[in-house]
């Protein structure tokens, strides 16, 4: 999350979940802050409970989210208060949240995102979607690499969207190969290789030298992986500068084909 969600949260009176359901992601990596208990509202399809207190039955989740969004007073402040300017020099080593700002523009209802397990599931958790657009994304058994494969299946099934895949560098040497499918099918998928040098989302959860990874020609192997053979772009990026440049080319002068984009992140 931004850094100061954990602070807005914490201060808030009271919070409100609406149909969870708890793992490891969200007690361990996606929030590692006590919540207390007494200031929770877990709000489940046909029941409510209130804090360490009574639980409600038969109150559907339909009715009631509507009933106390009109009892509520909207108020922005905490975050407006802490909101932060994307604005960066030229030729500035790319951020993570400058590249997102990218892709949530690119959004569209003919398009679909792949979020990678870790790292790029956190992130893509915070595009908004527009009407029609796919998104797909494996929580519960958090598997490493599902992406890659998961890309594949979903352009070739759903061939009036143009898939984009979040992808981290850790997750990607596990399935690459399903790359060489892709380009057979002469899917046009937008792939965006999060390079960031490890398993980022294991070293949240227990830090160690075993989550250093190999660094690889990514786009080089990609290039290997085509041949010749059917429609491929590929490129790395390392500054805004080039990331929109990238982008354009994607969606406009190869629109027809797979284009990988290698992103190097500070």
């Amino acid at each position: 999350s931004t850094a100061f969600c954990a602070e807005i949260v914490e201060s808030a009176d009271a919070y409100t979940f609406a149909g969870p359901i708890f793992n490891d992601y969200s007690s361990v990596v996606g929030y590692s802050l006590l919540l207390k208990k007494e200031k929770a509202i877990i709000v489940q399809p046909d029941r409510v409970f209130i804090a360490n207190g009574p639980a409600f039955g038969c109150v559907l989740m339909k009715e009631f989210l509507p009933s106390l969004a009109k009892k509520l007073k909207r108020n922005t402040y905490a975050y407006e208060n802490h909101r932060l300017p994307l604005q960066g020099y030229p030729k500035e080593p790319l951020r993570i949240n400058i590249l997102f700002k990218y892709i949530q523009e690119m959004l569209s209802g003919n398009s679909a995102i792949i979020a990678e397990t870790g790292d790029s599931w956190f992130n893509c958790q915070k595009l908004k979607l527009p009407e029609g657009c796919g998104y797909e994304f494996q929580m519960q058994y958090g598997s490493i690499g599902w992406s890659v494969g998961a890309t594949l299946g979903y352009a070739q099934a759903a061939k009036d969207k143009r898939v984009i895949a979040c992808i981290g560098d850790g997750s990607f040497q596990v399935t690459a190969q399903d790359i060489s499918t892709m380009l057979r099918c002469e899917q046009n998928t937008i792939i965006f290789l999060i390079n960031n040098g490890g398993y980022t989302i294991e070293v949240e959860i227990h830090d160690g030298p075993y989550n250093v990874i190999k660094n690889w020609n990514y786009t080089g192997l990609v290039d290997a992986i085509h041949n010749g053979d059917g429609k491929c772009w590929t490129t790395k990026v390392q500054c805004e500068e080039e990331l929109v440049e990238a982008i354009e080319i994607a969606t406009e002068v190869k629109k027809d084909c797979l284009f990988f984009i290698e992103i190097i992140v500070h």
